[in-house]
Formats: C-alpha cells, sequence, structure tokens
C-alpha cells in the first residue's frame, strides 16, 4: 500500500528544478498572488529555519525580519504558486532545525557563509 501511494505521488506531482538548499540558507521565493482578476509576483527573502517531510507534502520555513519583527512563512515544496527558488548564501550552521535563530538579535543572528 505503501508503494501504491509513493508512486501516485512521484507521478502526480509537477517536478520544478529548484536549487539544493537547506537549514542556515539565505533565499528568495518567488511566488504567484491572485486578487481578483490580476495575478502578481511577490518574492520573500528570508533564512530557511527547516525543511519537512518527503515527497508530495515535505515544506520549507523561511523567517525574515520586517523591521523589528520576525515574520515566519511556510511553503510547500510542491506549491504551484512558486514560480522560483533563488539561492543566495549558503550557511554554515549545525543543525538541521535552527529554532534557537528566532531568540538571537543583533550580530549573533549572522550565519556564516559556508566556503564551496
Amino acid at each position: 500500500m505503501a508503494n501504491l501511494i509513493d508512486f501516485v505521488n512521484n507521478e502526480l506531482s509537477a517536478k520544478k528544478d529548484f536549487p539544493t538548499f537547506g537549514a542556515g540558507d539565505t533565499i528568495t521565493v518567488f511566488y504567484e498572488i491572485k486578487e481578483g482578476e490580476k495575478t502578481r509576483t511577490q518574492f520573500f527573502k528570508g533564512v530557511v529555519i527547516q525543511r519537512r517531510g518527503t515527497g508530495a507534502t515535505e515544506t520549507f520555513t523561511i523567517r525574515k525580519m520586517s523591521g523589528a519583527v520576525g515574520v515566519e512563512r511556510i511553503f510547500p515544496v510542491n506549491m504551484p504558486a512558486i514560480q522560483k527558488i533563488e539561492l543566495n548564501q549558503r550557511g554554515k550552521v549545525r543543525r538541521a532545525r535552527i529554532y534557537y535563530f528566532r531568540e538571537l538579535t543583533g550580530k549573533k543572528a549572522k550565519i556564516k557563509e559556508r566556503r564551496r
């Protein structure tokens, strides 16, 4: 039964070519918003806090600072409204889920860049 579910998820989900990214990376997500008849593209740039799930149910959480307020947004990887994802900076972190990043302020909130 599990094999059948995996087969359907793999066949029906639209594959998009996104860069590989993980926790600590700074990315920009461009997604489409529909307002009545009009559609526009909006972007959300921030640090990836986590990636969760597998296959069709995989999601990732991005955190950005808007003024002095932290804003987090959860995106499904297979969301049809996502147009593209740009990888701005690779971060050097030692955890897969960096929840501790929420409490950091100032210089402590900077994530070092990973060398390539």
